[in-house]
Formats: structure tokens, C-alpha cells, sequence
């Protein structure tokens, strides 16, 4: 009998551990969600040891890349450091604000910011055969591939748990 109960209490601290594991948010991702959706669906990509990351974008209108440089900080807020671009006008300044320097250098900007930090932003997927990528650990994401051309997501770094992440779609190959 004491066997049985025995058992029993080990199973039940097993299974008590699996859930926690299981609705605990532990995994710390970067997170795509529709923006205006009624049910909205949420991508996502796992972050590892690294905490830079970049978005390389075509300007519309140039038909060049711009590429953003972040990092997270550590309470998972969204620092940004720089931004690099060949042209300057709709978008891309040719001059720096407070707080930021630019330098011209080979033929490109570099817009640096001193100390921009942000919780998310919203990022537009354009309906144009122009690329869109976030590339983190060397690795470059198709975000067209998986994102909807013409909506608009959050984008937002956080913690998940493994019932989020399931509920989700990964951008980086995991199941």
C-alpha cells in the first residue's frame, strides 16, 4: 500500500512539474502578432545567447537596402542603435536628431541613436516583391514568406511558454 501511495505522490509531482514546464513562460522569443485581428496569430522566432539583431528592408521608393540594427536589453525592451541606408529622403534622413549622429561613409548613412529604447513597434509588410528580413545569430528570416503582405504586426521580444509557442507559428524551424 505504501508502494501505491508512494507512486501515486511521485507521479502527481511529475505531472505538477510537467505543466508549470508546460504553461511556465520560460522561452524568451521574438513575437510577430497580427495587429488588427480579431483573433490574432502570433510568430514567432527563439532567441538564444545573442541579443543583436537586424531588420534589412528594400526602400520602396530607392529600391535599396536599409538595414536596422537593434539589441535587447535586459529587462526585454528594444534598444536602437543604428540605421544604414545608401539615399536619403522618405524616411531615411540626411541629417541627425537629437540624440543621434550620422556619418557618410563608402557611399552609405549610418544614423546612430544614443539611447532610443522601446517596449515593441509595429512593423508593415508591404505588398510589393521587395525583400523583408530579420536576421539574428548570422541567420537571415524571410519575413514575407511567413507574414501577410499589406497587415501590420507588433513586434515585441518577451517570454512564452511552451502552450503559447504551440499555439503559434516558429519562424526558425523548431516544431
Amino acid at each position: 500500500m505504501k508502494s501505491k501511495k508512494l507512486t501515486l505522490s511521485i507521479l502527481i509531482v511529475v505531472m505538477l512539474i510537467g505543466l508549470t514546464y508546460f504553461f511556465l513562460p520560460i522561452h524568451k522569443v521574438f513575437t510577430f502578432t497580427d495587429y488588427r485581428s480579431d483573433h490574432p496569430k502570433t510568430f514567432y522566432v527563439k532567441l538564444e545567447d545573442e541579443m543583436e539583431f537586424q531588420i534589412r528592408y528594400v526602400h520602396s521608393i530607392f529600391l535599396t537596402d536599409v538595414i536596422e540594427n537593434y539589441e535587447i536589453t535586459n529587462d526585454n525592451a528594444i534598444r536602437l542603435l543604428s540605421m544604414r541606408y545608401e539615399d536619403v529622403g522618405i524616411g531615411l534622413p540626411g541629417f541627425a536628431g537629437e540624440g543621434e549622429t550620422i556619418e557618410f561613409k563608402d557611399g552609405k548613412y549610418t544614423l546612430t541613436y544614443k539611447e532610443n529604447i522601446i517596449d515593441s513597434f509595429v512593423l508593415f509588410v508591404g505588398d510589393v516583391d521587395a525583400d523583408l528580413a530579420l536576421i539574428y545569430k548570422g541567420k537571415e528570416i524571410d519575413l514575407k514568406a511567413y507574414l501577410t503582405r499589406g497587415k501590420s504586426y507588433a513586434f515585441k521580444v518577451k517570454r512564452q511558454s511552451m502552450y503559447q509557442k504551440m499555439r503559434g507559428v516558429s519562424m526558425n524551424g523548431e516544431k
